[in-house]
């Protein structure tokens, strides 16, 4: 379209009665767009007041998720938990019913002895015993079986109580582990439901966003060419009336202008050669960066001493794949940088503290997400974004390798879970990869 444009103003050139006669036309195309441009802008306008509207929901709805991801964390520990109480009144009820068989043994086998026996045979032994002596022993010795098989029996009564007490805690931790696990299933689907409701908020936002900024986009482009053809028509049409006095003065206008020419290249050249001998005495090597791809991993010991003096020490905050580097260009907009890097990384996983600080913000940021900043002391701060949920709360003091959040893709803008990481010197972005160590 450009190029028709372009040939459109050379043929002016040659023609000045066209050339009014388009500049009208072209006023008109102009005037049109323009008009389209305002419609639209006042369309994106109203859209951003519903993504605003949008993204307050989307706050609400990823904190929800990050809450509803430590209750479900919770409800697994304490599953856990009752699980092994249960096996542990299983093995307490294995070793009752166990001596209960035991107890019954003996006693069945004291009931057959003193059947077979008989209480005569205890009279008739009392009472042909002639030495007082050996009575008192006989009369001892059967109190004693006497009382053996009543605390067996006692024994046995208390067994088969504690079984029944066992039987009933173990009734009542299933129950209650019924309990738990149904809660646990309805917070899960609770959960789904929420990310799916924030799925289709995200894509319906950011398809309307996409379809009117294109628009939008070709509409001001088309607003740029036509300004640029109408100049260049205008340009025409003003040299055209300078044609008559430029004739009178031809020879002279082009013996200035061939001497101002040579100066003008004169000069060109001077500057050039200036520019060259700055160009070269200014080069320098360049300190590589990680390239992204690269690997990167929170293994390794944590460095103790003071933040300004860890540089090339710290670990990373979580084992990943770097998917952008500092001072990289954010998408086609060469206009914006990244001013930290993107580590990709599973969703759950663990983000881990690079250096021990105190936590100053953990809560939901727009553009962001859920975010954990650290404050390490001396204006030195570091940035964690993007969160599935935060595992700190703003006051708590952690240290170096301390899990503080687990990684996710909160705060739009992104499809796969990742982790926004950056560090902040004197409020003044630093290159994480200076910072933390490389790969061997």
């Amino acid at each position: 379209m450009l190029r028709a444009l372009i040939t459109l103003a050379l043929i002016c050139l040659l023609n000045p009665a066209f050339a009014d006669d388009d500049r009208a036309q072209t006023q008109k195309q102009l005037d049109a767009t323009r008009q389209d441009i305002t419609e639209l802008k006042k369309a994106l306008g109203q859209l951003q007041e519903e993504k605003s509207g949008v993204q307050k929901d989307l706050r609400s709805t990823e904190t929800q998720m990050g809450k509803l991801e430590k209750q479900v964390e919770a409800l697994q520990k304490e599953l856990k938990k009752s699980e092994s109480e249960l096996q542990r009144l299983d093995q307490e009820k294995k070793k009752l019913q166990s001596a209960r068989v035991e107890q019954q043994r003996l006693i069945a086998i004291q009931a057959r002895a003193a059947y077979q026996s008989g209480r005569q045979e205890y009279l008739k032994l009392l009472l042909n015993q002639q030495n007082p002596e050996k009575f008192a022993r006989t009369l001892t010795y059967y109190d004693y079986l006497s009382q053996a098989r009543l605390e067996q029996l006692r024994n046995f009564n208390e067994t088969l109580r504690q079984l029944a007490g066992v039987e009933k805690d173990i009734d009542l931790q299933q129950a209650q582990l019924l309990v738990q696990k149904s809660s646990l299933d309805d917070q899960k689907a609770q959960l789904d439901t929420v990310r799916q409701e924030r799925q289709v908020a995200l894509a319906k936002l950011n398809q309307d966003y996409k379809v009117r900024d294109q628009k939008l986009q070709s509409r001001q482009q088309d607003q740029a060419d036509l300004t640029k053809v109408l100049k260049t028509i205008e340009e025409t049409l003003a040299r055209q009336a300078r044609e008559a006095e430029e004739a009178r003065q031809k020879a002279l206008l082009a013996q200035q202008e061939a001497e101002k020419r040579q100066r003008e290249q004169e000069a060109l050249a001077k500057n050039r050669a200036k520019d060259d001998a700055k160009d070269d005495s200014d080069e320098a090597p360049r300190r590589p960066t990680k390239a992204p791809g690269a690997m990167v991993s929170s293994a390794g010991q944590s460095y103790g001493g003071a933040f300004e003096q860890a540089k090339g020490k710290l670990p990373w905050p979580v084992d990943g794949r770097l998917l952008a580097r500092f001072g990289e260009s954010r998408g086609d907009d060469e206009r914006t940088k990244w001013d930290g890097v993107m580590i990709s990384a599973a969703a759950g996983s663990q983000v881990r503290a690079v250096h021990g600080g105190r936590v100053v913000f953990a809560d939901w940021l727009r553009g962001a997400g859920l975010l954990v900043i650290l404050d390490h002391g001396n204006g030195y701060l570091s940035l964690y974004g993007h969160n599935q949920s935060l595992l700190k709360e703003a006051g708590d003091v952690v240290k170096a390798g301390e899990a503080i959040s687990t990684v996710g893709n909160s705060g739009g803008g992104q499809d796969t879970p990742a982790l926004y990481f950056a560090i902040r010197q004197q409020g003044r972005p630093s290159d994480p990869a200076q910072w933390c160590r490389t790969q061997g």
